[in-house]
This record gives structure tokens, sequence and C-alpha cells, in this order.
């Protein structure tokens, strides 16, 4: 492993970007100058910013520094195709500690380069600085959009349909699974330290050297994730919908409002209503769950209706459509109908399949919260 103090701040910045080639006309100038220069003339620009922070939006112990790139930079894509946007530059600011390696950080460009590569996006900047409390990544987007297919959340109307793609709260389920096996995986160091001590305590060499003999096979821990690779695909690596985006283009279908499921199905859907200062019903048996959810769900004895609602991280889109697109929507693939827009006076409500409502409760994510 090589330190990145060998190489300087600058030497660090070139070495990541010297293989970076410019895909976007609206990119007139990328990495190397004080600032990058881009141009959109016949478009309004789209900006959207991200902050991750070790502990609380990432967990190294699980996660892989080429996966987290990978993500970093999905999480940010995602967010300008909620708006209806394209998204064509990446700004990249990390602050780091010591125990990172140049290698660390290699994997960790080559990560955000594979999510870009997918959507042609430019890396055109950023920051690198020092950090002695974890790692920190700050991600900027910048995409942009014709003024009148721009999708904000205000838009909604009464009589509109409610859709989603794909399927909801797997992220959360693979996130359990991960930090179960992290929970055994402390579990069985623990035990194994505890015992040492006691050995160290009572001079018992015999013990000792049995256990010294034991400590590869507890640090060589395999975790048990046999038949869950969706779940934690869905949790590690997540795709942002732009393959949407282009099919609702392709059918003439402007949303009426629309944002990105990060936070739970239900605290997206309240955002909408309170922007539109509108109401909703949608419902349960509506909502698209997948098998490996389900059968999950019921292992960690959840709720699987409040797991595909609250869990977030999906990042798929939620968004609305006029009545009259319902034809349109019904033929497009990965599309989901689960209610409809009201009056705002009829609340935000949740139709169970035994057809009781109960109001929609903002539980997902909330980034500010002491206790997640």
């Amino acid at each position: 492993m090589t330190e990145i103090s060998k190489l300087g701040e600058f030497g660090l910045i070139e070495r990541l970007t010297k293989d970076i080639k410019i895909k976007n006309k609206s990119t007139h100038y990328g990495v190397g100058d004080d600032c990058a220069v881009m141009s959109y003339p016949n478009s309004e620009v789209l900006i959207t910013t991200d902050m991750l922070m070790e502990g609380i939006h990432f967990d190294l112990t699980y996660t892989d520094m080429r996966t987290l790139g990978y993500k970093a930079a999905m999480v940010n894509i995602s967010d300008v195709f909620a708006m209806n946007g394209r998204p064509h530059q990446l700004i990249v600011s990390i602050a780091l500690g010591k125990r990172f390696s140049i290698e660390d950080i290699d994997d960790f460009y080559i990560g955000m380069k594979e999510a870009c590569g997918k959507w042609d996006i430019d890396i055109v900047g950023g920051d690198t600085t020092s950090s002695r409390t974890g790692l920190a990544i700050s991600i900027t987007c910048v995409g942009d959009a014709p003024k009148e297919q721009i999708t904000y959340r205000n838009g909604a109307k009464e009589t509109d349909l409610i859709c989603v793609t794909g399927d909801l709260g797997a992220a959360y389920m693979g996130l359990q699974i991960l930090e179960r096996e992290k929970a055994v995986y402390y579990s069985q160091i623990d035990d194994y330290n505890k015992k040492v001590r006691e050995a160290q305590t009572n001079h018992d060499e015999a013990k000792l050297k049995i256990l010294r003999e034991q400590r590869q096979s507890v640090e060589d821990f395999q975790p048990d994730f046999a038949g869950k690779e969706y779940l934690l695909d869905r949790q590690l690596k997540p795709e942002a919908r732009g393959d949407i985006i282009e099919k609702l283009r392709e059918a003439n279908i402007k949303p009426t409002a629309m944002m990105d499921i990060s936070d739970g199905l239900s605290s997206e859907l309240l955002h909408i209503c309170k922007q539109s200062k509108c109401g909703c019903r949608i419902y349960e048996k509506e909502i698209p769950i997948d098998y490996q959810t389900a059968v999950t769900a019921e292992q960690f004895n959840m709720n699987l209706t409040t797991c595909a609602l609250n869990g977030g991280e999906d990042y798929e889109l939620l968004f609305t459509v006029p009545i009259g697109d319902h034809e349109k929507i019904k033929n497009i693939e990965g599309v989901r109908q689960i209610g409809y827009i009201t009056k705002q006076n009829l609340d935000c409500m949740l139709v169970t399949r035994d057809n009781n409502e109960f109001e929609l409760q903002a539980q997902g994510w909330n980034p500010l919260r002491d206790n997640q």
C-alpha cells in the first residue's frame, strides 16, 4: 500500500484524473484549472449535491472502496433523473485519514468512473483534504433539461396516477443482512478476545496456544450471503433509473411531479403531496415487492409493507402522471401504478389488502434524527 502523502494533493489529483476523457459538448473544460467550464445555452441547468459520511451513510466493514465510489456517484445521478433531466458532469470532493492508501482512492475512482460511464458523465473537478474523523465524501452532479421538461415535486393534481419504478424494500433488507453478519462477526471476535483474556489471567499457556492457532479462522469469518445477492446489490450498488426517464420521453409522457426514493416511499410521497397541496390514496396490494425481499422480511420477523414503505435507499422513481396517460403507462415495463392523487382535505392514506385505511406516516430515513 502506498501512502497518499508521498504523492501530495496535486499528484493525487493528477493520478486520479489523468485518463478522464470529455464526453459532453457542454463540458468546455474539465479538470486542471481553478474551475471547470460548462455551457448550457439552450436549456436549464440542474445542480444537486450530496454528502456521505463514514459511520452515517456507509460502513467500511462491509463496503469496499470501489463499490462505495459507484454508489456515491449513482445517488447523485439519480437526483438529476428525478427532475426529468440529463446528468452530464460530476464534481467530487473527499476528506480522508491516514489509514487510506493511494490504492484505496484508486478503487474509489474506478467505481465512480464505472457509474459515470453508464450515462456518459464527465468528472470535471473537486477537492481532496485530510480528515481526523473518518472518510467524508461530497459529490455534486450537474445536468440540464429543457425548461418545459423539468419536473418538480409540486405539480401533482387531483386524479393524477401515482407510479413507482422497480420494486421497493430490497435495499433495506440488504442492509439488514449486512448488519446481521457484521454483528455475528464482531460477536465472534469479542468471544475470542474474552477467551484470550481469561487464559492470560489464568496463565493457561496450553489454552493460549490453542487460541493462537484458532485466530486465523476467526479472522477469516465468511458471512452468509447465499441467495441474497439481489438484495445486497440493491443496497450496495443502486442504479439510477435513467432508463425509465428515456422510456417516458419515448412514450411522450411528462410526469406532473417526481422524485427518487431515497428516504422511503411514504416519506417521498408525503413530500410531493405537501408541496402539491393535495392528498393521495395508495394501495398496499399494488406496492411492487421482490420475492427475495418478502422472504427475508419474514426471516427477520419484519412487516413487509412497513419495509417497502419506509426502508429507503431503493433509488427508484416515484412520479405522478395525468389520468389520461393510463394506457401509455401500462405499456412501460418496470413501472407500476400504486394509487392516485386526491383533494388535500382527504389526507394521505394507505388502503390495506382488507380495504382498511391508515394515514401515511413519514417513518423513513431522517439524517438529522438521533436514533436511526
